[in-house]
């Protein structure tokens, strides 16, 4: 953990505000765009396709890991950003980034969501975020492993983030909430959104990976 010293020190920095301003800026419109893309995956979906796996197990009511493991794994992405501020910034964009991709994938892909998927509580606040035809490509899936992939010099860290993409994309699987393609392209798609941040962002990973120095 930083000293306080460091934190003020991000804190006191002009340039580190602004980057933590866009971030936040970035996401938040990269959220907007995906609601608005979910809304018109659900206008536009068509029927629902046989898959390998799903075709071929039962449903399995696992809401309880999908929404509130969520939650919890968020909390824990939190916590590691407010322990060291320099994470901040790149950790911000490239969600963001993510998110905005993800978009851009449902408003072209309009399958219909497969016909026994276990339902989520309508009032659960993660139907926010979710509109359940936003299939291709699996974000619970993705997320996990683009933090995987930023902590990758970590090795507990990258350890604890690829079982949480491992596991949060069985749980998708077992509830039939994403075909099986949504869960494996998310590795694939997901490795090259990491690199597009890293590119894209490079001033930011260069914080996150050595501090205000970096």
């Amino acid at each position: 953990m930083q000293s306080w010293a460091e934190y003020k020190a991000h804190l006191k920095n002009k340039r580190f505000l602004i980057s933590v301003f866009v971030g936040i800026l970035l996401l938040i419109l990269s959220i907007v765009m995906n609601f608005y893309a979910g809304l018109y995956a659900v206008e536009r979906a068509s029927n629902s396709v046989t898959d390998l796996i799903l075709s071929n197990t039962q449903t399995m009511d696992v809401d309880g890991i999908f929404i509130y493991g969520s939650f919890i794994f968020w909390i824990f992405v939190t916590i590691l950003c407010l322990l060291k501020p320099n994470r901040i910034p790149f950790i911000l964009k490239s969600i963001a980034l993510f998110v905005f991709i993800r978009s851009i994938f449902i408003s072209v892909t309009h399958i219909g969501p497969f016909p026994d998927q276990i339902l989520i509580n309508p009032e659960s606040l993660i139907n926010k975020f979710t509109s359940g035809a936003d299939l291709f490509f699996s974000a619970h899936t993705g997320l996990p492993y683009l933090m995987a992939l930023a902590f990758w010099n970590q090795k507990a860290l990258r350890f604890f983030f690829l079982l949480a993409s491992m596991v949060f994309g069985a749980v998708v699987l077992l509830g039939h909430l994403h075909y099986s393609i949504d869960v494996l392209s998310a590795f694939f798609i997901t490795y090259t959104i990491f690199h597009l941040s890293e590119l894209t962002f490079k001033r930011d990973r260069a914080v996150f990976l050595n501090g205000l120095n970096g």
